[in-house]
């Protein structure tokens, strides 16, 4: 099949052309001081009196064309070992809003404040801290830009140290942040800076640096500077083990056995110069992750699910993102751990061990090498892999770049189980991503190829997105083809034979005076060609939609969808065991729409709902999404989730009530001691679910949990399997 490799030459003119410009440049000097701090939250030492300001925030909501209502002021200081952060924020009055005392909190609906620093000053990677009046902390990586949410990471742990008090209508937040937490080039002078606060009481969000509302609150695109007084020294970050003990007793009742083990591993984190972590793994234990939200999935593909391990969370974006996470992800880390047996179910792969190098090389080049290897099991009939993904990345112009790719699994025992098919995979691929200074032009190009025994010819992918961004009026073309003989062992590929393109248009208005924040139409249509059945449009879906943000942090939306659908094969949408499936070969046109509302989440009871009704292939099909969560702060915050789908489909075709029922408990006693419940009712999965959780972190990044597990069948209530974990980590910087 021909393909115009034409377009990949597109960001290379687009880049050019981009604007290095932004609205205003803001930069502070960071003196270099001798003297002891102590954190207290009081800034009385004399040298905070020497030290320049971060101040004269502007305002990001409600609207983003002046000055913030109620300032916050930042001041840095450093010396040979740690970073000295003294903040003071003002507000209307004392009234704050704090859900919870759990460290890595969630900003929005609670006040709190946050620093991010690109310390490489290439407006693609940032570390973040933040804190609220409590004096909770938080941290994270912020990647690709700051362009979506999947780029910001919460899960990313570093030893660090605040204290922070509450006075009259302001607090004031004191930190030391040892620069062993960060990567920078040695010798570098200058750091780019921004800092962003959520301001409950006044209905306020404001930013250092000023940032137009339609990009997200923490894009790297709009950032100052902070400048050193003198040049930074060698990053001198320590060699860290985090051994861990877990006691294990499990009870399967499906299969009426039991288990009592104890496993002992950990993991290892080198320093190698100054941009670069040597990551090591020996028998991880993820037991004590948090366990995946059930879903209710009524199409034909898989759903990927977010990765949650905190081995795998450190540059995720350098491995991670290659492709587009919709049609052709090639290095899906979920992959790694899981396997499926003879039988055709998803089961754990245990990981023997790995590493994990990553970060930067110097100013313009990052590496990331990963290998894991993964423990046979024969009786399921699971060979043991090696995993291994190179990711070699150039930034190009001001915050663009080119990245390459290599992927192998590969088994090398000879197992009589084994198809020859099935003993290597490999995908290679480049990847160009756009982003101009101001983040006006976005957008990613990529071509990959794999290889394995007997593939076929049609064995690419290849994708090309590019966006405009404005205020008022956003534009974008996407677009994805994935060969039929396409395969990524470790990749998430929703579907392959297709071509994808995906053309959309929006317009928003602001209105001023208004309790209409912004209003917006979109149109949205898209298609997808079969090249295998002679370029057959098998699919589209013609969106329109219209939402609208208020004053009071309300948002509704309205949504139309006209879909067709042609099914190459029979299908189920209800899952229904046994039951007839719709005729494959056979095309089916629908109407549906969805009307949803979300509430102030600023408010001690806050809800969200979406309601839908329309056809669905050749019935009807009725749908609502509810969530609510009633705080009783700072200690206690009470959640609910539920999700329902009635489809409705002619005889003799199956028709069901899919249920979907999610209760959470949130209680912190304090600072250090946390405990979640989260119960998960589907009758979908036919599982009713008990996941309970404490954790004490008895020092930095130090923890005990107590894990307890229990799953049940929903229509006779009769117990599948139940565990309970005790496992003991600890952090040692040596």
């Amino acid at each position: 099949m021909k393909r115009n490799y034409a377009v990949f030459l597109l960001p290379l003119l687009f880049s050019i052309f981009c604007s290095n410009a932004q609205t205003q440049q803001k930069s502070f000097v960071v003196k270099y001081i001798d003297e002891p701090i102590t954190l207290d939250g009081t800034l009385d030492e004399s040298v905070w009196q020497r030290a320049e300001s971060a101040s004269e925030f502007h305002q990001y909501f409600p609207t983003d064309s002046v000055l913030a209502k109620q300032q916050s002021d930042i001041k840095m200081l450093y010396d040979e070992t740690t970073l000295y952060v003294g903040i003071t924020v003002y507000a209307a009055g004392n009234d704050f809003v704090v859900p919870s005392l759990q460290r890595d909190f969630r900003a929005g609906g609670s006040d709190n404040i946050t620093l991010m620093f690109d310390t490489f000053n290439d407006g693609t990677n940032a570390f973040l801290f933040g804190t609220n009046p409590y004096g909770v902390r938080r941290e994270a990586l912020v990647s690709n830009g700051g362009t979506t949410l999947s780029g910001f990471t919460t899960s990313w742990d570093v030893k660090w140290r605040g204290e922070t008090k509450m006075y009259d209508k302001y607090y004031v937040s004191e930190w030391a942040i040892p620069l062993t937490s960060f990567k920078f080039k040695q010798g570098e002078t200058k750091w780019r800076f921004n800092s962003y606060r959520f301001d409950v009481q006044s209905n306020e969000s404001s930013t250092w640096m000023q940032i137009p509302q339609n990009q997200f609150i923490f894009n790297l695109a709009f950032m100052g500077d902070m400048v050193f007084e003198k040049p930074l020294g060698k990053s001198r970050t320590p060699f860290t083990l985090v051994p861990y003990v877990n006691g294990i007793s499990l009870r399967d009742f499906e299969n009426n056995t039991s288990e009592n083990t104890v496993k002992v591993g950990g993991d290892a984190k080198v320093a190698i110069g100054n941009g670069m972590n040597l990551d090591i793994t020996v028998n991880p234990d993820f037991s004590n992750v948090e366990v995946d939200n059930l879903i209710i999935n009524t199409t034909r593909f898989a759903i990927a699910l977010p990765e949650r391990r905190q081995f795998f969370i450190d540059n995720v974006d350098l491995f991670g993102t290659f492709g587009n996470e919709r049609d052709a992800n090639p290095f899906f880390s979920r992959r790694i751990g899981i396997a499926e047996n003879a039988d055709g179910e998803t089961i754990e792969n245990p990981i023997i061990a790995g590493f994990r190098l990553s970060g930067k090389l110097n100013e313009d080049w990052r590496l990331g090498v990963l290998n894991i290897q993964t423990e046979a099991d024969e009786e399921n009939e699971i060979p043991s892999n090696n995993n291994t993904v190179v990711a070699l990345q150039k930034k190009m112009f001001s915050r663009s770049n080119l990245s390459f790719l290599f992927i192998n699994r590969q088994t090398f025992g000879d197992y009589e189980f084994l198809d020859p098919t099935d003993r290597y995979n490999r995908v290679v691929g480049m990847d160009y991503n756009l982003a101009s200074a101001d983040n006006t032009w976005v957008g990613k190009f990529f071509y990959h190829k794999s290889f394995a025994s007997q593939i076929g010819n049609a064995d690419d992918a290849a994708g090309a997105n590019l966006e405009y961004l404005t205020k008022n009026l956003n534009l974008g073309f996407r677009s994805s083809y994935v060969g039929n003989d396409y395969r990524s062992d470790l990749g998430f590929i929703r579907r392959k034979d297709i071509i994808a393109l995906r053309p959309y248009a929006e317009y928003n208005f602001w209105p001023e005076k208004s309790k209409l924040i912004r209003h917006g139409f979109r149109f949205s249509p898209n298609a997808i060609f079969r090249p295998t059945l002679d370029y057959q449009n098998t699919d589209y879906t013609i969106f329109y939609s219209w939402d609208a943000q208020f004053q009071g942090q309300e948002e509704i939306g309205v949504r139309v969808f006209d879909r067709y659908t042609f099914l190459v094969d029979p299908f189920d949408p209800t899952s229904t065991d046994g039951a007839i499936e719709l005729p494959g070969n056979l095309g089916y046109h629908y109407l549906s729409g969805e009307i949803g509302f979300e509430s102030d989440r600023r408010k001690v009871f806050s809800y969200a709902m979406e309601v839908g009704y329309g056809e669905f292939y050749n019935g009807t099909r009725s749908t609502f999404e509810g969530d609510a969560a009633l705080r009783l702060q700072p200690k206690v915050l009470l959640s609910l989730n539920l999700r329902y789908n009635g489809i409705d489909l002619p005889e003799p075709f199956p028709s069901a009530d899919i249920w979907l029922v999610s209760p959470r408990v949130e209680i912190t006693f304090n600072k250090s001691v946390f405990w979640t419940t989260l119960v998960q009712y589907g009758n979908q999965s036919d599982n009713l679910g008990i996941n309970s959780r404490l954790q004490w972190r008895f020092a930095p990044l130090s923890d005990l949990f107590i894990v307890y597990n229990d799953n049940y069948f929903v229509n006779n209530f009769m117990p599948r399997n139940r565990s309970i974990n005790l496992k003991l980590t600890y952090w040692l910087n040596i």
